[in-house]
């Protein structure tokens, strides 16, 4: 597996799959994967891949039918990959860390689009118990939950212009706060990010998490 950021080559093809393999309750885009994988990444105990590669489908009934190995392995592949660049920069370049928001174009002005990604992260969130967190980094996880959750949709049809660039702006910031608190924690784990290794054997255990062998499940 190659390391370091995707490019947008790669990000497009995992959109595409994203959105060939979607459902109503599936991560649809780049931006949601990107939001969620930062909040597994940030959180007070480890989410194995085993258990993450399917709540990104919404659920083990839900795990694709791949076209082929090829499609799956690299989906995999390419997924970690992207894991492993967030990981890095959080761990250790916080300064390029970036979420991965979307753009907007609108009467030829671009608008940064930050729900996908902040409903992502509160996915990844949703994920382990997060109830330990201080209130002094509760207004860190609000920041993000603003534009990450059905009930502030309203709250969010008030703000001005301003207020609205302001409250993209906190996200950054708290994202990093966030993890830098978790990652301090005596119980938050190693903070080496997840590799993911050769391909599977066909009588490995398959790496979508279904507990079946990779040759009873996946493979075809």
């Amino acid at each position: 597996m190659k390391e370091g950021p995707l490019t947008d080559k790669e990000l497009q093809w995992l959109e595409e799959l994203l959105e060939k393999y979607g459902n109503d309750s599936s991560i649809l885009d780049v931006a949601e994967l990107d939001g969620m994988l930062t909040a597994i990444l940030s959180g007070p105990t480890v989410v194995p891949p085993s258990e993450w590669l399917i709540a990104l489908w919404g659920g083990e009934k839900n795990i694709p039918s791949w076209s082929n190995e090829r499609e799956m392995s690299r989906f995999i592949d390419l997924s970690f990959q992207h894991m492993n660049d967030i990981a890095d920069r959080l761990n250790h370049y916080p300064d390029q860390f970036d979420p991965l928001f979307g753009v907007r174009e609108i009467d030829d002005k671009e608008f940064t689009i930050a729900e996908e990604w902040c409903f992502g992260y509160m996915r990844g969130v949703a994920l382990r118990d997060w109830s330990s967190l201080p209130a002094m980094l509760q207004p860190a996880l609000n920041a993000i939950a603003l534009h990450g959750t059905q009930e502030n949709f309203e709250r969010l049809d008030t703000l001005s212009p301003e207020e609205m660039e302001q409250s993209i702006a906190a996200i950054r910031p708290a994202a990093i706060a966030l993890h830098s608190y978790w990652l301090a924690q005596p119980q938050q784990p190693s903070e080496q990010p997840v590799v993911v290794g050769s391909r599977p054997g066909r009588n490995d255990p398959c790496p979508c998490g279904s507990g079946k062998k990779y040759k009873q499940c996946c493979l075809h």
